[in-house]
């Protein structure tokens, strides 16, 4: 079998091929993991901000429309696809501790380390295995449908991590429209406050916060942990934050709010 990254275009399917379209996300992610080391703690906050814009709808698509085909039409699709779940779920608690971490600490240099490792880890086994043995199974006209639900679901999927939600349908189907929603309004504040937002910059962290809180508190909600597998289970302190969902929502409510007021100023 040739990996993926040996092949061209053409010989993956086309533009349209998923497999055409996982090679240059992972084309992409390389390019954003060299600015990443090469930038100073302060600019790591933007590059990070692209990176899991990338990273997370690309893992989620592939875990919504492609893990489960490989589990049909491979015998051992189980155990592959199992792995690489479990690689994204490091992804989504390495990420989640970055948030906690103070910049130029240790142990946040030590994090952003591992993510490297992991992402190129990713790369490798689906590149070098997944994908080539997908490619064997599947015609090339499946491939193009695969790729065009592929890209659908990437461009509504969530941008930040979510270790408790489910790596697996029903659940992470289920969390996909309120971790969306919270996660992509977090997106465009931050964006904003990261370019410069001069006064409204306390109150631009302030909502981007409560957004941030909201969506981790949706993670806890039981329908979102459906289907898990239980070597990429976590589990959450007990019982359900009503308060803190009521106090997101009141927050995803008034994030339209601030930006218009920004884009106003």
């Amino acid at each position: 079998m040739r990996s993926v990254a040996d092949q061209s275009v053409a010989e993956l399917g086309g533009r349209l091929s998923v497999l055409a379209r996982q090679k240059g996300d992972h084309v992409e992610l390389d390019g954003l993991l060299q600015r990443l080391r090469a930038s100073s703690h302060e600019e790591q906050l933007p590059v990070l901000l692209d990176l899991y814009r990338l990273v997370f709808p690309h893992a989620f698509a592939e875990e919504t429309v492609l893990w489960p085909v490989m589990r049909r039409v491979l015998p051992d699709g189980e155990e592959l696809t199992l792995q690489v779940e479990q690689e994204h779920q490091e992804v989504n608690e390495l990420v989640t501790r970055l948030e906690r971490l103070e910049l130029g600490s240790p142990e946040r240099e030590a994090a952003l380390q591992r993510l490297d490792e992991v992402l190129r880890e990713d790369v490798r086994d689906e590149e070098d295995e997944l994908f080539p043995r997908l490619q064997e199974r599947v015609p090339v006209s499946q491939l193009r449908l695969l790729g065009i639900a592929w890209e659908v679901v990437s461009r509504v999927a969530p941008t930040r991590a979510h270790p408790i939600v489910a790596r697996r349908p029903p659940g992470n189907v289920i969390a996909a429209l309120p971790l969306t929603i919270l996660d992509r309004s977090r997106d465009r504040l931050d964006a904003i406050r990261l370019r410069g937002a001069g006064p409204a910059g306390g109150a631009l962290h302030a909502v981007s916060a409560g957004l941030t809180r909201a969506a981790h508190a949706v993670e806890h909600l039981p329908a979102m942990r459906r289907g898990e597998d239980p070597s990429t289970r976590v589990d959450p302190k007990p019982g359900t934050p009503w308060g803190l969902l009521a106090a997101g929502a009141l927050v995803a409510v008034a994030a339209p709010v601030v930006l218009a007021r920004r884009r106003r100023s």
